[in-house]
């Protein structure tokens, strides 16, 4: 397994191919995602996202989705908007993995933390949060309109 970045640091697309092979994963967790798959993921990341894919041969068998920016309570805070392992690879470190990897770029850039909101109803998510060293520390509230 290896992990590469799909953007580099300047948000920029560098690796098409694996960004096209990432939607198969990527609509495990996200199955509403527009139809219109690589421009809505280059609006993402015109707007500060970054992804990585971790990958076994050519197949994409993880997705991060990520972003990195300052706020007045973290500091320099590292936010993960999307984290799934392919329903085939699960409970094989794949997840892991890009938990690693996110954290060795969130140090780079000087973050102190790394932050995710997780469904209430992703329980076995939750688990494998927990083990990675993740805890709970507010609630995040939402205001429809």
């Amino acid at each position: 397994m290896e992990i590469i970045r799909v953007t580099d640091d300047s948000r920029a697309l560098r690796e098409p191919l694996w960004l096209e092979r990432a939607q198969r994963v990527h609509r495990q967790l996200r199955p509403s995602l527009p139809e219109d798959y690589i421009a809505t993921m280059q609006g993402i990341f015109a707007d500060g996202g970054e992804m990585s894919v971790a990958v076994d041969g050519d197949a994409v068998i993880g997705v991060a989705v990520f972003r990195s920016f300052r706020n007045t309570h973290h500091g320099r805070r590292f936010y993960v908007d999307d984290l799934v392992t392919d329903e085939a690879h699960r409970s094989a470190g794949v997840g892991s993995a890009l938990i690693a990897s996110l954290e060795g770029l969130a140090l780079a850039r000087g973050g102190a933390c790394m932050d995710l909101d997780s469904g209430t109803h992703r329980t076995g998510a939750h688990r494998f949060y927990f083990r990675e060293g993740f805890i709970i520390p507010a609630f995040v509230l939402r205001k429809d309109f």
